[in-house]
């Protein structure tokens, strides 16, 4: 078994589960050039993964762009050290229990501007990372959590990071605490890239090393590395600095598009590889309109198809002959499992919702075996826990999730009497409920401030089973929400109303992530219930995402607000105490972990599918799978004679 690579990024986190809704801005270009139709609309922010508003597009744009990483995976999604980059990387377990990676990069590189590339562009974002400025300007981190000193540093406690070192110009090491050694993906401890600090930082800043650790100087202050952050994350132009097979020269924030040239000063990948596709334009991809808007050469490129219906379509477009009549080309497809599922989120930390029966009994009332036919329509199929069908995990232990799992079968009935047993039985008055919305009565902690709270004259404290939806505009699978769940007859006999709101992807991925960053009113708690979808990295690290600590909790870790020590700590052994390689011991915590997700059931998971991606046949040499994305395999293609 191959070990697998934890890609740094949080975001993680949230991909939504269809195509997103646009006008198509631009008739694809000459041959040669991609025009790519984007199944979630560019947020336009690219920055690294430490900044959570990322949506998967913009971080396709950013990965596009930026590369030279010191270590990556390779086509079946294994470590490999990048060659092109690093001359050696020696990883040493100290008396002390630590372990300190020491990384040597090459010589000669560049960014695309040309600046040279040495261990100061590598080393400065770690440092930042453990930095109590980095939360103070919007982001999250847990690197202080594991470099030696990197408490101390981020607590103010100290004035370096000393488990940083910078050992030459092109030499330096990280000295990983005990406690977080061994770790199941540890070759990730040894993964870096390059950034240029004049560039995201602004001018007068410095990573230094005087002997007992690294640190950031110079005349900045938090407002000052704002305003450079304010402009390097959202910007795109002929001055992006960055060190990537492609350069970020336009977005178009109006038309949701952006354009991307080859970067003739990229080095190439971990095997040398450097792309030959010249230009990619990234657009929209509208619901309604993109298989017209394919066939008459809006586009040519439609990646990771999801939705059932549109991946028969494009089936249909591909075997259509009088497509390549009006093109001039036809097009061709490549499939692959998903390592990700689609979900209906809760917020588990107020509201009906943070109580583990309404989750339960919300699962109940979907039929989701019935939901994962019509929306793949045999594309996929019902998942019961938090995995893809295109995980190694999922494939060595199906048989163990098909047999422990609860499946939580549609069953109104059972689902009443989830809610009954868990005292869902009153009236708005607090009378004995009869019909309508169901009440219960609930502790001041657990009113919160939710605004759909009364209070008796006699004091007691009623909680509805009303809650509010956050859904994205022209999302197929809100639809289908809508009519199985929300609006069903069972759901209202059962007691529950369930309010829709129609937002942008943006505006529901800072409710998601109560960004108040964004907007005051982003940061207070709203919405009981998302629907979104989520992709994992080759590696299944769910390190944090439970965290209990407020402070990591404001910066965007554990977004279900879900406060259960158990599945916190599974989610830690895991991969913290587990060697690199001891498949058994991993499997046997990953299956703990799934079984009490399954029993806290934080999302309703709703299905696992096969993706689609179709490309122009003149495109040669294009091969994507689950763990080779789009921003990888696109380097290998090459355009036909």
């Amino acid at each position: 078994m191959k070990k697998f690579l934890a890609i740094l990024l949080a975001a993680m986190m949230a991909l939504t589960m269809t195509a997103a809704v646009a006008e198509t801005a631009a008739p694809a270009e000459e041959k040669g050039t991609i025009v790519y139709g984007a199944s979630t609309e560019i947020g336009g922010d690219f920055a690294p993964g430490a900044w959570y508003t990322n949506n998967a597009t913009d971080k396709m744009l950013r990965d596009l762009s930026t590369d030279y990483y010191t270590v990556v995976t390779d086509q079946g999604g294994a470590y490999v050290v990048n060659n092109t980059v690093t001359d050696s990387i020696e990883g040493t377990v100290n008396e002390d229990g630590t372990k300190t990676f020491t990384i040597k990069v090459k010589e000669g590189l560049t960014y695309n501007n040309g600046d040279p590339i040495n261990i100061y562009d590598f080393a400065w974002y770690p440092v930042f990372s453990c930095s109590k400025l980095m939360t103070d300007v919007g982001a999250k981190l847990t690197g202080y959590l594991s470099y030696v000193g990197g408490q101390d540093f981020y607590d103010g406690k100290a004035t370096v990071v000393s488990g940083i070192r910078i050992l030459d110009d092109y030499t330096m090491s990280v000295q990983i605490v005990a406690d977080k050694v061994p770790y199941f993906y540890d070759e990730a401890y040894a993964q870096f890239a390059p950034f240029s600090l004049k560039y995201w930082l602004g001018e007068g800043i410095e990573v230094k090393d005087d002997g007992e650790g690294a640190y950031l100087a110079g005349d900045f202050t938090t407002e000052s590395v704002q305003k450079a952050l304010d402009y390097s994350r959202f910007h795109a132009g002929e001055d992006r600095v960055t060190a990537g097979p492609y350069n970020l020269i336009e977005y178009d924030v109006a038309a949701k598009q952006a354009t991307l040239v080859i970067n003739d000063k990229y080095a190439g990948n971990f095997e040398g590889q450097k792309p030959s596709i010249k230009k990619i334009v990234v657009l929209r991809a509208e619901d309604a309109t993109w298989a017209d808007a394919i066939k008459t050469g809006g586009f040519n490129f439609y990646d990771t198809i999801t939705d059932g219906a549109q991946v028969n379509t494009a089936m249909d477009i591909i075997e259509d002959p009088s497509v390549k009549e009006a093109l001039g080309y036809g097009f061709n497809y490549v499939q692959f499992d998903r390592a990700g599922y689609g979900f209906l989120h809760f917020s588990c930390d107020f509201g009906p919702t943070q109580f583990v029966a309404v989750r339960h009994a919300i699962a109940q009332l979907l039929d989701r075996n019935e939901f994962a036919n019509t929306f793949c329509q045999g594309w996929g199929g019902v998942v019961n826990s938090q995995y893809g069908t295109g995980l190694w995990q999922y494939q060595m232990a199906e048989e163990w999730l098909n047999e422990n799992l609860n499946t939580y079968p549609y069953d109104p009935d059972a689902a009443v009497q989830t809610l009954i047993d868990d005292g869902w039985v009153l009236a708005e008055d607090g009378t004995e409920y009869k019909e309508g919305v169901r009440w219960k009565e609930v502790t001041p902690e657990q009113a919160g401030t939710y605004q759909y709270n009364v209070t008796l004259d006699d004091g007691r404290i009623l909680m509805p089973l009303k809650m509010d939806w956050s859904s994205s505009d022209g999302n197929s699978v809100s639809d289908l929400l809508a009519v199985m769940l929300a609006n069903g007859e069972q759901t209202k006999a059962a007691g529950i109303e369930i309010n829709q709101q129609v937002m942008t992807f943006t505006e529901l991925l800072n409710y998601y992530y109560r960004d108040a960053t964004q907007g005051d009113k982003y940061g207070v708690p709203t919405y009981c219930l998302f629907n979104l979808a989520n992709n994992f990295t080759p590696a299944f690290d769910q390190s944090y995402e439970w965290t209990q600590d407020p402070d990591m909790i404001a910066q965007g870790y554990n977004v279900s607000r879900l406060y259960d020590p158990e599945i916190d700590k599974l989610s830690m052994d895991m991969v913290y105490g587990v060697e690199s390689g001891d498949i058994d011991a991993y499997m046997e915590i990953w299956k703990a972990y799934e079984l009490r997700w399954n029993e806290q059931l934080p999302q309703v998971p709703l299905y696992s599918n096969v993706y689609i991606s179709m490309y122009p046949e003149w495109l040669q040499n294009y091969t994507q799978d689950t763990f080779w994305n789009f921003e990888q395999a696109i380097l290998y293609a090459t355009v036909a004679e």
